[in-house]
């Protein structure tokens, strides 16, 4: 439920340091391709015929970088991106990109869009990047820890002690989700019970949740893209994300994430009631 590893072999065996060196050189490669375009004109594409859904040449081509850097290392690892199709393998190691993950953010100029670069075993989140080159911040997930990278900078990362929806900080992305996805009900049981609601800023909500600034992120309709890189990233720091039946996240759905378990199960009964 809350993608703890103890029931089997972290990374599928592979070594740690030869994961993240593959995370921060595919984010390196992402950002070869975002960093230029960024705040530069750019053409955009809606990928919806009754609705927004934007995508850039940033992020068919920051995809492409990505999947290229990863099939030279294992290449016999399945991959799973926004833009393109699924790169389908028997092997249980699988990545999951999200090239830009706040694609509306991208193309407002608002840094609060992210790379998004998961390593999962058979279906399971094991470790997760989160990197904005703009900013030159990078989060990153692995078996027992998570941690923030700026330069030289590294700190290991904890989630709020918060255990009570009153003293509570809350973000979505947008209110308008739950408006489309019809889950406004619960939402607004849940946001009238917090102590302060922030909007707009993408993946980097689940970030700032890791590093004890954020303690809930609630929001419905996630890709598997969306979430699944992440939720190392909120574990290893001792958070809980689950859908909001319970269940395992990476798939996406309607997900939560908090910074303790007590405050995961109170948000849990609000959304539940509502």
């Amino acid at each position: 439920m809350t993608g703890t590893n103890s029931a089997r072999t972290p990374l599928a065996g592979l070594a740690p340091a030869q994961i993240l060196e593959t995370l921060l050189l595919a984010a390196d490669a992402a950002a070869r391709e975002t960093l230029p375009r960024f705040r530069s004109p750019l053409a955009v594409e809606n990928k919806l015929a009754d609705g927004f859904d934007p995508v850039t040449e940033a992020d068919k081509q920051a995809e492409i970088a990505v999947r290229a850097l990863i099939s030279s290392r294992y290449p016999d690892h399945g991959l799973i991106g926004e833009e393109w199709d699924p790169k389908l393998s028997d092997n249980p190691c699988q990545w999951i990109i999200d090239p830009i993950d706040g694609t509306r953010a991208f193309i407002s100029g608002v840094p609060v869009w992210g790379t998004l670069i998961g390593f999962m075993v058979n279906g399971a989140a094991e470790a997760g990047l989160m990197a904005q080159p703009f900013t030159g911040e990078t989060y990153l997930g692995l078996p027992g820890r998570t941690v923030y990278r700026r330069g030289e900078e590294e700190i290991v990362l904890r989630t709020s002690a918060v255990t009570d929806l009153e003293r509570a900080k809350l973000s979505t992305t947008t209110p308008d989700l739950f408006v489309q996805t019809g889950t406004e009900r619960p939402w607004n049981a849940l946001r009238s019970r917090v102590l302060q609601t922030r909007y707009g800023l993408d993946c980097y909500a689940y970030c700032l949740l890791a590093a004890g600034y954020i303690d809930l992120v609630v929001e419905p309709g996630l890709k598997n893209v969306d979430i699944a890189p992440l939720v190392p990233i909120i574990t290893n720091a001792g958070g809980v994300v689950t859908t909001w039946d319970g269940g395992a996240p990476e798939e996406g759905g309607n997900c939560i994430a908090a910074a303790t378990p007590e405050l995961h199960a109170a948000a849990m009964a609000v959304l539940r009631a509502g």
